[in-house]
């Protein structure tokens, strides 16, 4: 790995790796614009986690995958070079490719989250006030609210009805669809506004989705008592386009994301600005990964998970058993239901927890330890640790796993760099990897170094999501 020196301002002499711009031959341009290209793509196709996996099956059905289920049904033996994955209620996936080696010598397992935050809507939400029509809501994760009022956004996911169908639900990504809007308080008014505290600007209750405005048509056979006549509207064409009562919000799943496609930022074209890249910039480039690794010693895998940014929690979450029930079910295949054999595949196997890091940005570099941040260009990041203050909810990788990783990485010529989030009283962050790391695997925390994260347009470096994917398929044939 090509390391250079730098002086921080308080003079003292650190080590970084060069911007990797500065090395790539015409070659790996054109295989970054490739892989980045596939990867606006994929955000633009999932902005929800059901968008993310339906996008993630296709992909794996061109490549020659099977459904887990249709191959137990097979009562098809598996052996080396098998592709089978296994879907978790639409909103989590275990993918695998078996290895020349038994299960029980471990995998090599990538896994990553594919929830963003977001803003959700809850079960009776559809009201009028002074013929506004609004949806209400209810945010997700960890956001700062006052960034998502009067910015353009699209309405995603699924109403499923009592008669078993689902209804797929997609407005405001057509370059003629309308979109939505949550209102704020025009500045010449907002003189008391301004002097709140930022987490006070714009209150919860007031993340309400503006949906319409235009009262229904006169007409003889409606009620005429009926007061809510925007909303009567809204529903007519909900009915017109869904088929939807409003009783069907109680079964639907909704979720307010901001309207638009992945674009290029920079005017050297250097970055993506796109909504959702924590954490779908390491579940997308862990996708391409597998997808490319055409012979492996070790069973390569690759997790994506649900529910990260609220806890890990859910049947989805990965504290959920799901992939451990899809790993019992490949050891039942390989011809041995043993308990003992499904504790000694876990515990053997590698993983790289890949969640994104706080990139440095110089705008805010009071927050930052430089000597310990995540800069752009510079490649895939390495977490030992993350956590909050003193590391709470860290996974804290052992040294002799990070030398290992170190060695795949260099071998292979993949850019990484060494972070953590942000200065150690400031705050911090959790991932998936202390949950994994209970089965008593080796799991270090990865990712890509990513500006504004968590904000409805989040920026990554080109050269990082190259780098990442590089870095995933190194790891993936590593023995």
């Amino acid at each position: 790995m090509d390391w250079a020196k730098i002086e921080t301002n308080g003079g003292s002499i650190i080590m970084s790796q060069e911007n990797k711009w500065r090395s790539y031959s015409p070659a790996a341009l054109e295989e970054l614009e490739k892989v980045n290209n596939e990867y606006k793509l994929c955000l633009d196709e999932g902005k929800t986690e059901r968008e993310c996996i339906d996008a993630t099956v296709e992909r794996l059905e061109k490549k020659g995958y099977k459904s887990l289920e249709a191959v137990k049904e097979a009562k098809q033996p598996l052996k080396a070079g098998d592709k089978v994955y296994a879907v978790c209620m639409n909103k989590a996936i275990a993918i695998f490719h078996i290895g020349k080696q038994p299960l029980e010598a471990g995998m090599n397992i990538l896994g990553a989250h594919i929830d963003s935050p977001r803003i959700d809507i809850k079960q009776n939400p559809l009201y009028e006030n002074d013929e506004f029509a609004y949806l209400d809501t209810h945010y997700y994760g960890g956001i700062k609210k006052y960034q998502w009022v009067a910015i353009p956004l699209a309405l995603h996911g699924v109403i499923a009805k009592k008669d078993g169908s689902v209804v797929k639900v997609n407005i405001g990504e057509k370059d003629d669809d309308p979109v939505f809007v949550i209102t704020d308080l025009l500045v010449h008014l907002a003189a008391k506004q301004m002097e709140k505290k930022a987490n006070e600007v714009i209150e919860g209750e007031k993340l309400d989705l503006l949906i319409g405005s235009r009262p229904i048509e006169k007409d003889e056979t409606l009620d005429k008592e009926e007061k809510d006549i925007v909303k009567a509207n809204v529903m007519r064409l909900l009915k017109e386009y869904y088929d939807m009562e409003e009783e069907d919000f109680a079964s639907a799943e909704l979720e307010i994301v901001p309207a638009g496609k992945a674009r290029d930022c920079g005017i050297d074209r250097s970055m993506i600005m796109a909504y959702g890249q924590d954490d779908r910039v390491c579940g997308f480039t862990s996708l391409f990964a597998i997808l490319d690794v055409e012979e492996v010693e070790r069973t390569a895998c690759c997790i994506l998970v649900d529910k990260e940014e609220i806890g890990s929690v859910g049947a989805t979450g990965m504290h959920s058993h799901f992939f451990e029930n899809a790993v019992a079910e490949l050891i039942a295949l390989e011809g041995c239901e043993s308990e003992l054999k499904l504790r000694r595949t876990l515990a053997n196997s590698r993983m790289l927890s890949s969640d994104v890091s706080a990139a440095y940005d110089p705008m805010f570099a009071e927050c930052f330890e430089k000597r310990s941040s995540a800069f752009f260009g510079k490649g895939l990041v390495f977490n030992k640790f993350t956590g909050s203050r003193g590391k709470g909810g860290s996974n804290d990788a052992n040294a002799e796993y990070l030398a290992k990783i170190r060695k795949m990485m260099d071998d292979s010529q993949v850019g990484y760099q060494y972070a953590e989030l942000g200065k150690v009283d400031v705050g911090g962050g959790g991932t998936i990897a202390y949950i994994m790391a209970t089965y008593g695997m080796e799991v270090i925390d990865s990712g890509v170094a990513v500006l504004s994260m968590h904000a409805p347009w989040e920026v990554t470096s080109k050269a990082d999501v190259y780098e990442a994917y590089k870095g995933y398929k190194a790891f993936l044939l590593a023995e």
